[in-house]
């Protein structure tokens, strides 16, 4: 299929959308090659460079936008494109392999956690007023649960919104906030009831602009994602319109849940794409380099890491595909969840071992600022740990499957 019969097909404003159905093995391809030619020639060429200023152009979005692959996923009323879990794995997957940075990836569909509970729970005018400028990339969106004083315990933040009239007055901060510098809208982790500082019933979603007085942002240095804008949001007697509630007062712990299933899965599926960036990387270095009279490749130490590499690479994918048709088919059971939780495990520690040998494997070289393997092995510890750390995983599985 040409690139621009591919590009209308990806589109929801110039074709209607892509039906759930349609992920046969040939669209899939589709998706993939497009987002492939997309990372390979708008994002890969300038990671080191964005790596360096601390942020890629806004024009990013909208370019990613033009090629629908801003909407995938989301109703065609607010300008997505409905489709299955297994195409948006397909996205996921063939940008991180292909643009190989998982800033980019972080900051450019960071309204992947953060438009869902709006979406979902929202009413019909903030759905409107949010959802679709986010999805034409004139808007960007972040989600903002985790504080200083904690992450995983989502039970325990501290952050206030109370009632003044027909406003919320909000107070606290958050930390750790992916597109927190220049989010246009931030859907925020509240507590608006249950005096003290812990307990899920008190818990409350809303949507906050990112105009809005009261709201200030520092960024935060880091490990990795260096191209991902990170921030510390503090907000003080920040006000915003009861309108902008998100789902029921108090009912805000069963969203973000809810929310954490998806964005697990996205960041194994994430994970294994860096995997494979890794493989390709170290599997070019060894059918060039030379030692010893021969090519890296043609001594057995090193076929056995790339081997190594490539089992752990195939189980991921299986257990991301699988995984994938269970959601699709409507499965959201506790043991389907105990697999999220797992998977996200599995994936992250690949992703691990991939990025290790492959940093081995091109020795010096691999060393170096600019080589895809360096910048994945800075980045393979917030993979591990956002989202739910490994730790959290394990003893929500456990639990989940009744242990």
């Amino acid at each position: 299929m040409s690139e621009p019969a591919m590009n209308a097909q990806m589109s929801p404003r110039r074709t209607g959308h892509l039906t759930p159905q349609a992920d046969s093995p040939e669209d899939l391809a589709a998706l993939s090659g497009l987002v492939e030619r997309f990372a390979t020639r708008e994002v890969a060429p300038h990671v080191t460079e964005w790596d360096a200023a601390g942020g890629f152009p806004r024009r990013l979005y909208t370019q990613a936008a033009e090629l629908g692959l801003l909407g995938l996923g989301y109703p065609e009323a607010y300008g997505g494109t409905p489709t299955s879990w297994r195409m948006r794995n397909a996205l996921t997957q063939s940008f991180c392999q292909h643009g190989a940075s998982g800033g980019v990836f972080a900051s450019l569909f960071s309204h992947n956690i953060g438009l869902p509970p709006i979406l979902h729970h929202g009413s019909d005018a903030l759905k409107q007023e949010v959802i679709p400028p986010v999805l034409r990339g004139e808007r960007i969106a972040a989600l903002a649960v985790t504080e200083p004083g904690g992450g995983s315990d989502v039970a325990a933040l501290r952050t206030t919104a109370r009632r003044d009239g027909g406003d919320w007055v909000i107070n606290g901060e958050k930390v750790f906030i992916t597109s927190g510098l220049r989010a246009d809208w931030i859907t925020l982790a509240v507590r608006t009831g249950e005096p003290g500082h812990h307990g899920a019933g008190g818990i409350s979603v809303i949507a906050v602009p990112g105009d809005a007085a009261g709201l200030s942002r520092s960024p935060l240095e880091k490990m990795g994602w260096w191209a991902s804008d990170t921030a510390h949001l503090r907000f003080d007697n920040l006000r915003v319109p009861a309108r902008c509630l998100v789902g029921e007062e108090g009912g805000g712990f069963k969203v973000i849940m809810g929310n954490f299933n998806a964005e697990r899965l996205a960041i194994a599926v994430a994970s294994l794409g860096f995997s494979q960036a890794c493989f390709s990387e170290a599997l070019d270095w060894a059918r060039q380099r030379r030692a010893f009279g021969a090519h890296l490749v043609q001594h057995q130490v090193i076929r056995h890491k790339l081997v190594d590499m490539q089992m752990r690479i195939a189980s991921t994918q299986a257990w991301c595909d699988t995984l994938a048709d269970r959601a699709d088919a409507g499965d959201q059971s506790p043991d389907w969840v105990a697999g999220v939780c797992l998977l996200k495990n599995h994936a992250t520690q690949a992703m691990q071992f991939c990025a290790d040998q492959a940093v081995q494997i091109l020795g010096g070289m691999g060393f170096m600022r600019g080589t895809r393997s360096e910048r994945i092995y800075r980045e393979v510890k917030v993979m591990m740990i956002g989202g739910g750390a490994e730790e959290i995983m394990k003893e929500l599985a456990a639990k989940q499957l009744g242990l």
